[in-house]
C-alpha cells in the first residue's frame, strides 16, 4: 500500500470523513445483497477500521473473517472494533504483495475503497489471487473508487463531494471500471458487472462458479 497510509494523520483524516461519503450506504447495501448468508469464511482486503467486514459478518452469522491492512492506525482501529470477537482475525498485510497461501480458501473476498491505491498491474494480479482463493461458489465484491471518463465528469464528482480535484488523495491510482470488469471476465469470474455506481464510486462484482 502507498506510504501515505502509514502516516497516522493521513489515515485518521480519511476515517473522519468516511461516513460522509455520499451514497456509500447504498453501495454497501448492494454489496451485502450479493453475499450469501451461509458464507463460512470472508476475507476483507484493505479493511480500514473494519467497517465493511463488520457488516458482512453481521449478515453471515456463522462466518469467520480475516481483515487485512498495512496502515498501523487502521489495524489499531480494526482490532478495537473486533476486540473480543473470536470470529474475526486482524492481520497486517500490504496489498502490493501476494496474498499468503496459508490463509486458506474463502467464500467471500471483499474490499472497500482500498485496491485503487495499488498500481494497475498489481490490481490485476490481486484480482487473480482473489479468484484463486475463492471456494466455488464464491463471490468477489470490490466497492471501489474508479476514474471518470472525462475531466469534466471528474470535476463534477468532486463538486458533489464538496471538494475540488486538487484535494484528491495523492495515493490514488484510479482506473476506469470497464477495464477492471474486463480483467475479471478474462480471469474467469462469472456474472461480472458494475452492480452499483455513483459517479467515481463503483461496485465491481464477479462470481466463481467452479
Amino acid at each position: 500500500m502507498s506510504e501515505e497510509w502509514k502516516d497516522p494523520e493521513h489515515a485518521l483524516a480519511y476515517l473522519q470523513r468516511a461516513d460522509a461519503i455520499p451514497h456509500r450506504a447504498a453501495g454497501e447495501s448492494t454489496l451485502l445483497a450479493e453475499v450469501p448468508a451461509n458464507a463460512a469464511r470472508v476475507l476483507d482486503l484493505g479493511c480500514g477500521d473494519g467497517r465493511l467486514l463488520a457488516l458482512v459478518v453481521l449478515k453471515c452469522p456463522n462466518a469467520h473473517g480475516v481483515a487485512v491492512d498495512s496502515s498501523p492506525l487502521m489495524l489499531t482501529k480494526a482490532k478495537e472494533r473486533f476486540s473480543g470477537n473470536v470470529r474475526v482475525q486482524v492481520k497486517e498485510h500490504d496489498l502490493n504483495h501476494p496474498l499468503p497461501a496459508e490463509w486458506g480458501k474463502f467464500d467471500v473476498v471483499c474490499s472497500s475503497f482500498a485496491i485503487h491505491h495499488v498500481p494497475h498491474e498489481r490490481k490485476r494480479e490481486l484480482y487473480r489471487e482473489a479468484f484463486d482463493t475463492l471456494n466455488p461458489p464464491g463471490v468477489f465484491c470490490n466497492l471501489e473508487h474508479v476514474s471518470s471518463a472525462t475531466e469534466g465528469v471528474r470535476r463534477r464528482f468532486w463538486e458533489e463531494m464538496g471538494a475540488c480535484p486538487e484535494d484528491e488523495d495523492p495515493s490514488n491510482k484510479l482506473l476506469d471500471a470497464e477495464t477492471q470488469l474486463r480483467w475479471l471476465r478474462e480471469i474467469g469470474f462469472q456474472d461480472v458487472d458494475c452492480y452499483w455506481k455513483w459517479r467515481e464510486l463503483a461496485l465491481l462484482i464477479g462470481k466463481k462458479s467452479r
